[in-house]
């Protein structure tokens, strides 16, 4: 049968807790940066929550350095995440920001 036992991880899960390692976050650190409760957090990385609130979703991703995509889609990688997360900046910047940005891009390239 496929009846689930008290504690099922999840893609979500797993993200969340992987995410939280790698930033030497506790699950304490974690609930403060995201504006959660601790017991919130640790139901995410191990049960399935019927719905995790997407705005709380939002603030962990936050906190995570990824976009709310990355944690709730399965098949969006680290890399496009954080490429996402990079692009949603640069388009909030103001256009001469954004051509300094460009310009820095440049010299990169020219380096290679």
């Amino acid at each position: 049968g496929n009846q689930k036992g008290p504690t099922v991880p999840t893609p979500l899960g797993d993200k969340i807790r992987d995410l939280r390692k790698k930033q030497g976050f506790t699950l304490d650190r974690l609930a403060e940066l995201s504006e959660s409760s601790k017991s919130y957090i640790w139901e995410l990385e191990n049960k399935e929550p019927p719905r995790p609130s997407a705005d709380k979703v939002a603030k962990i991703a936050v906190a995570l350095g990824v976009t709310p995509d990355y944690l709730i889609t399965e098949d969006v990688s680290v890399a496009d995440a954080t490429d996402t997360a990079f692009f949603r900046k640069y388009q909030s910047k103001t256009p001469a920001t954004k051509d300094k940005i460009r310009k820095m891009l440049d010299l990169l390239d020219d380096d290679e």
